[in-house]
């Protein structure tokens, strides 16, 4: 943290608690907030007069959590105004890969239109006395999804002359440094990096490796065949159901359902590419087995794709869960980026899944996600984004690079040291058959644990690659936890800042399903087998 940050902070600290003691002047903390909240903006007067004539406008809710909930208006109103600043872009647009990354703008604008949405109803909830276990991850998350939006728009116009990414990054940035300022607001207010844990979670899990307190119904969606359990919709190649293709089966599903809804996806192999909008909420795609139900594609960076839309399968509705389900990007290793997964989907869960590609095969985007006995393989940072994802039970192989490529299995995105983002693989087995490295940092904080997993012996001695020179090695938190195989000593790790052996408990659980992405809201519903805490 830069020193004027550090003492703002420290100001902002004092200044709540003498204000929870009635000892200083209310009105002047509120000012240190405002300013605060328009930190760093290059149109600061007018920032300010917002935010002053907003409070002006309710002065019986003049406290801390009224500024923060202005200042997520003013956020939202900027990415609203910025979606359509770019949409008049379309037209100055003189190649493929411009235009798709103006459509990938326009759809990441919109995601984090909607997360800043989401997130100031969380703040009225809790002004008016409604604030939940779950309010803080909820907010931490939705504000750390919307902050990288707007990066993935500009990473879209490499490959271009950049004409395009230079006119729009002004709009694009004072949208992401305002996302920033009530982040940084709303953590210095709440939290701490690493709180002890509320209680044990060790105790929440059965015997059958289920939760306690699932449901029978939730169970059977995990242990029947799809052909005994309960199915809204039945793909099929062969038409044996009512749809031939995934794509079809997922438009016709409902919009912002509430319920669950579950297409089963017969064996065979889906040449598609699906992209689930944020709309089709709660949708859940049971297949056959690995290797049995297969999606399949090849999209890749270079026949002009952007990285974002080279995916097989894109998934962005909350709550999706896919069960026994290949996702293969088989564009290979000559066409460098190819995703097979891309998840922008909010407490998403997959279980028993695969999958495959090579350079950028799993993008865990952005939000909460879950992955259970699932295989990922690839060759060059093939699990990568800026979600808070957790691994648990799964493969991971390497696969045969370019020459004179490095193998590396994470590319964590992590822009902001408040962003609740970051991978945690938990109780999982590293593959490795090529020297390989457990990640390098794609982004200045980036963020990513192994524990208590398995590493063959072509993990290399000193685990980690720096992304160029000393890039973000202060930075970045890496960590090891309890691993263990040929590859598991940590002996002749890597001696950087940012780097961490991990030697208790109490910092290792912060990494786990219960407390890292806040599991025990939202996974017992999935029916979805999970670990809440560590595992002996």
């Amino acid at each position: 943290m830069e020193f004027t940050n550090f003492l703002l902070f420290t100001i902002l600290l004092s200044s709540f608690h003498l204000l929870s003691h009635g000892t200083i002047d209310q009105n002047q903390t509120l000012k240190t907030m405002i300013n605060q909240a328009c930190n760093k903006i290059n149109n600061q007067d007018s920032c300010l007069s917002n935010l002053h004539s907003q409070i002006e406008a309710h002065r019986n809710l003049q406290n801390p959590t009224s500024v923060i909930n202005v200042a997520l208006e003013h956020t939202l109103n900027q990415a609203r105004l910025a979606i359509d600043k770019i949409t008049k872009f379309n037209t100055l647009s003189i190649s493929y890969r411009e235009q798709i990354a103006i459509e990938d703008c326009k759809d990441l604008l919109d995601f984090s239109v909607s997360e800043l949405a989401w997130s100031l109803t969380e703040m009225n909830k809790i002004h008016a006395g409604l604030k939940t276990p779950h309010s803080e991850g909820n907010l931490k998350a939705w504000l750390s999804a919307a902050l990288s939006n707007q990066d993935t728009c500009l990473e879209g116009f490499e490959g271009t002359d950049r004409r395009l990414a230079r006119f729009i990054r002004g709009s694009l940035t004072q949208v992401s440094q305002l996302i920033s300022n009530v982040l940084t607001l709303y953590t210095q207010m709440h939290t701490l990096p690493f709180k002890p844990p509320r209680n044990s979670t060790n105790d929440m899990v059965s015997e059958n490796g289920f939760p306690k307190w699932m449901s029978d119904g939730d169970k059977e969606l995990l242990v029947s065949s799809p052909s005994g359990m309960h199915v809204d919709a039945v793909v099929a190649l062969d038409g044996s159901g009512r749809y031939r293709s995934i794509v079809q089966a997922i438009y016709e599903a409902p919009s912002y359902s509430n319920r669950r809804y579950i297409i089963y996806v017969k064996k065979g192999v889906y040449k598609e590419n699906i992209d689930m909008k944020k709309k089709k909420t709660n949708i859940m795609l049971v297949g056959d087995g690995i290797g049995k139900t297969v999606i399949t594609g090849n999209r890749n960076f270079m026949q002009g794709w952007t990285t974002f839309r080279t995916a097989t399968v894109a998934v962005s509705g909350k709550g999706f869960i896919a069960r026994d389900i290949t996702f293969r990007n088989t564009a290979g290793p000559q066409n460098h980026q190819g995703v097979a997964l891309r998840v922008d989907s909010d407490q998403s869960a997959f279980y028993r899944c695969s999958m495959e590609g090579y350079q950028d095969t799993l993008y865990a985007h952005s939000l909460r996600q879950f992955y259970r006995e699932c295989s990922i393989s690839g060759t060059i940072d093939f699990i990568f984004g800026n979600g808070a994802a957790v691994l648990q039970k799964c493969n991971i192989f390497t696969r045969e690079p370019l020459p004179q490529q490095k193998v590396t299995i994470t590319a964590q995105g992590r822009k902001d040291p408040h962003q609740s983002t970051g991978f945690s693989i938990q109780d999982s087995f590293v593959y490795a058959t090529k020297p390989t490295y457990l990640g390098r940092p794609w982004k200045e904080y980036s963020r990513t644990v192994f524990i208590n997993t398995y590493m063959s012996g072509m993990v290399q001695p000193r685990g980690w690659l720096e992304w160029y020179g000393d890039f973000a090695l202060g930075t970045l938190w890496y960590g090891e936890y309890r691993n263990y195989g040929p590859g598991g000593s940590v002996s002749g790790r890597v001696r950087w800042p940012g780097y961490h052996v991990i030697r208790d408990a109490s910092t290792a659980s912060f990494f786990t399903v219960g407390r890292f992405i806040d599991g025990m809201s939202w996974l017992p519903a999935t029916g979805v087998k999970f670990s809440a805490g560590l595992t002996n």
